[in-house]
């Protein structure tokens, strides 16, 4: 009984500033910092209605930008993490551990300290204010944390599989294509979960590369509501973070089975 009264007080305490922020979302803009509580004294729609058009475009434009920049980047880490991952847990070459000592080693490197040299190169391609440096990056397999969860998975094929496909004269793509990439859809699946929702919510990288209002993602056009001197556009900020967490919330819902599914055999249980 203690310890489910405690879980509750914990879940209470996590989730009250989600609920505090969709409370304040309904709330006048003179009563979200003045009036405590959970209770308004006042509800409107007027901060959904300015907010939705704040930047002088429909917010539904940084939809559709953050859209773009998601699905690209999940299916560029679909596309060069499963290549990565199969090379490193099926072929035979001799610096095959020290790639994948690298690979684990830049897990723990943190993303601040290559974003200055990273910045100057995209800058010097001509890349800055495009979706090039967030997107490209994709395609060469960068995120280490995908390789790895894939090449746990990939260890726990039987190499049968691929003897027997190699003595039907497959070449190692075509086992790759053929054999293992089907066999792989709980970790794919995971992938594509956790890169959706880290990407959809990424502020940082976007903040740095892209300068133009219409390139803005949902999270960059969030911070631009809000006047850093005055504190105005409080209200349209909650107004639109919550419509922002509908398509997370809405995708996790519906692919919480798969991600539990995907983590407990790929080795991360």
């Amino acid at each position: 009984m203690l310890k489910h009264a405690g879980l509750l007080a914990l879940l209470a305490l996590m989730i009250y500033p989600l609920v505090w922020m969709a409370v304040s979302a309904f709330k006048p803009a003179h009563l979200i910092l003045t009036e405590p509580g959970l209770i308004p004294s006042e509800t409107t729609f007027e901060n959904f209605r300015d907010g939705w058009h704040a930047l002088n475009r429909p917010f539904s434009v940084f939809f559709l930008n953050s859209l773009v920049v998601t699905v690209g980047a999940i299916l560029g880490n679909l596309f060069s993490c499963s290549l990565a991952a199969y090379a490193l847990a099926r072929l035979e070459f001799r610096p095959r551990r020290l790639f994948f000592g690298i690979t684990l080693v830049s897990v723990m490197l943190p993303m601040h300290v290559l974003i200055v040299p990273q910045y100057i190169f995209f800058a010097q391609l001509g890349w800055v204010d495009t979706y090039l440096p967030l997107l490209i990056p994709k395609l060469l397999a960068t995120d280490a944390f995908f390789i790895f969860l894939m090449v746990q998975f990939i260890r726990g094929i039987p190499r049968d599989l691929d003897r027997a496909a190699e003595i039907d004269g497959a070449g190692p793509f075509r086992v790759f294509w053929h054999v293992i990439l089907p066999l792989m859809r709980p970790a794919l699946v995971t992938t594509t979960i956790f890169t959706f929702i880290w990407t959809w919510n990424d502020f940082f990288t976007p903040l740095i590369y892209l300068t133009s209002t219409d390139m803005y993602t949902v999270p960059v056009a969030l911070s631009s509501m809000v006047s850093s001197e005055s504190q105005q556009g409080i209200g349209m900020l909650f107004a639109m973070s919550l419509v922002s967490l509908a398509p997370v919330i809405v995708f996790f819902v519906f692919a919480q089975r798969y991600l539990i599914r995907g983590m407990a055999t790929s080795g991360l249980k």
